[in-house]
């Protein structure tokens, strides 16, 4: 494609980085096949292609995003299906960014739209602002019939229980002889929601003999409010997070940093080009990033040792493998849980249209509640084709937008690793038969 970026823009890197994108993109349309919000809407600017075009004519006449652009900006899941696609190699997630940013700094939305996400940046970052939140929220359930659109899609994703807050403990020794020392993300959201991914994290990697360190206080990665162009407030959770985890390093060395969100992980593991051009912080995040594997990557890398389990036999139990669009197309990690699970014993299938989001992504199913019931409503109907025991996957995300409107449980896939290996049967399978 081609630009016409002046020499003033293009002393800005970050009006750099997006010219090489759009110069790579070649409009050959392969990525039209792939896009979730095309699928449905069969709209060219609500796909990576449109969205491109779109974002060049903005930045290239330096002019304020309007309300067409924000609508099919903030329409984009940022699943990154297209990027996995892509022949030109468009590193489309850099550009999206680069696009939420600017039109969070140059479009004015409506009032209740920039209420709503004043209030979600205020809140999900922030795990005890979270929670009390949640619990507010439990109040107003008794009138959610009334509620339509996003105050709805709100309320219907908020848990009717909340599980107690875990342990405040920073160190985890390992089981027998050490054979890594590792950090874990214990995260914002998903520390409130389900801690019991974080305890299955750690009892796993304990188990395997993984010295795990919770080092305060790391606590959001940044990406929640990154995705929705707030890219100041992004930037400091994430200074605070390469902080923490910079200072763990040089003190007692860290072979490794360990996410069970790959929505976070993925944020993580960009850090290096985020902070690319930034004289205090670029080195810092840049072995951060390298630093950082998800939790099936690095158990894929020092192996899992099954063992029987008393209550049930694993090897009878079918498990529909839902990849997280942040692990299969943002982090390239697609076998690694497959081959966890079915060593752990479990009959693992592939979902149809595997490639295609669920509608979570972060904040979308809050924002953008009607695209995202028709991602999940066809997510879930692929997933029954395959009439399994249970659905696994690897994002809090995803377990959250597709839990309420299946049969069978959805858990996290390290859960199920840690029973495979000797920990407890996990919560949401209920009790054994």
């Amino acid at each position: 494609m081609q630009t016409r970026f002046t020499a003033e823009q293009l002393a800005d890197p970050a009006i750099v980085d997006s010219e090489r994108n759009l110069r790579a993109c070649v409009h050959c349309g392969f990525c039209l096949s792939t896009c979730p919000t095309y699928t449905l809407l069969g709209d060219e600017l609500d796909s990576p292609r449109g969205r491109i075009y779109l974002i060049k004519d903005m930045l290239e006449h330096d002019r304020p995003a309007t309300a067409e652009v924000a609508l099919h900006v903030d329409r984009c899941l940022s699943c990154l299906a297209c990027q996995t696609t892509c022949p030109s190699g468009v590193h489309y997630q850099h550009l999206i960014d680069h696009a939420r940013a600017h039109v969070e700094k140059t479009y004015e939305r409506p009032l209740l739209d920039r209420l709503l996400r004043a209030l979600l940046a205020r809140l999900l970052p922030y795990p005890g602002r979270f929670r009390l939140a949640l619990q507010a929220a439990r109040l107003v359930r008794p009138f959610g019939r009334f509620m339509t659109g996003r105050l709805g899609a709100m309320l219907a994703l908020a848990p009717i229980h909340l599980p107690p807050q875990e342990m405040d403990q920073e160190l985890y020794r390992a089981i027998g002889a050490r054979r890594a020392r590792v950090a874990l993300l214990t995260g914002c959201a998903q520390r409130v929601i389900a801690p019991s991914i974080n305890a299955a994290t750690i009892r796993l990697l304990t188990r395997h003999g993984v010295e795990v360190v919770v080092p305060r206080p790391a606590g959001c990665c940044g990406a929640i409010v990154h995705h929705i162009g707030k890219a100041d407030q992004a930037r400091d959770l994430a200074i605070d997070a390469i902080r923490t985890w910079a200072d763990e390093i040089e003190a007692r060395g860290l072979d490794a940093i360990i996410v069970n969100t790959s929505g976070c992980g993925t944020e993580i593991k960009d850090y290096g080009h985020i902070f690319r051009d930034d004289p205090v912080w670029a080195e810092a995040a840049q072995r951060i990033s390298g630093l950082t594997r998800d939790i099936s990557e690095f158990m894929a890398g020092i192996g899992i040792e099954p063992m029987p389990i008393p209550e049930c036999t694993v090897g009878g139990l079918t498990v529909a493998y839902h990849a997280a669009c942040s692990l299969q197309h943002g982090q390239k990690i697609t076998t690694e849980p497959k081959a966890l699970l079915t060593k752990a014993g479990f009959t693992v299938r592939d979902v149809p249209e595997g490639h295609l989001c669920c509608g979570s992504a972060g904040t979308y199913n809050l924002l953008q509640p009607e695209i995202a019931e028709r991602l999940r409503a066809r997510k879930l109907s692929n997933i029954a084709r395959l009439n399994p025991d249970i659905v696994a996957t690897g994002n809090i995300g995803c377990i959250t937008q597709l839990a309420g409107g299946m049969r069978v449980p959805v858990i996290h896939t390290v859960e199920l690793l840690d029973w495979a290996t000797g920990g407890p049967r996990p919560e949401g399978l209920g009790a054994a038969p």
